[in-house]
């Protein structure tokens, strides 16, 4: 099997070259890209009231963001937990259980939305739903922008 590794070129790292690879590529934290979701789904529910002049916009806007980072942050909660990284096999199930229960709560407070915002606006709450989703791409890139610097 030794062999296998060679012929295909790979070359395990030292101490020094991992270390190294390590302080190049710092890893970030999950708290961070949450609090980045929710300032762009603030930023959305700002953005909503500005332009509408209607609060039920802007709530609505917020609604649709935070039914993306509450159920995030309890995913990364849970998967933070000691009983989901004691073990390789625990790991796994733990994030599969913690995925579950993370859509299951999304899909529960989008049912809940018209109960809880008593004139909803559909469009904004999808909106904040879907920008608070798709801003951790830009979260990321900004962070490796100010880590390169």
């Amino acid at each position: 099997m030794e062999d296998d590794v060679k012929d295909e070129g790979f070359r395990p790292l030292t101490r020094e070259e991992a270390q190294k690879l390590r302080e190049e590529n710092p890893s970030m934290s999950v708290w961070a890209v949450l609090l980045g979701q929710l300032l762009a789904g603030c930023l959305v529910a700002c953005a909503g009231w500005a332009l509408t002049a209607s609060r039920d916009v802007a709530w609505s806007a917020l609604y649709g963001a935070l039914a993306v980072v509450v159920p995030g942050a309890l995913f990364a909660r849970g998967l933070m937990s000691r009983v989901s990284s004691a073990n390789p096999g625990s790991a796994v199930a733990g994030f599969f259980l913690w995925e579950m229960v993370k859509i299951g709560l999304t899909v529960a407070m989008l049912f809940a939305a018209p109960r809880v915002i008593a004139n909803l606006s559909w469009p904004a709450m999808l909106v904040g739903l879907v920008v608070t989703m798709k801003v951790v791409w830009l979260v990321l890139l900004l962070a490796a922008k100010s880590k390169s610097k």
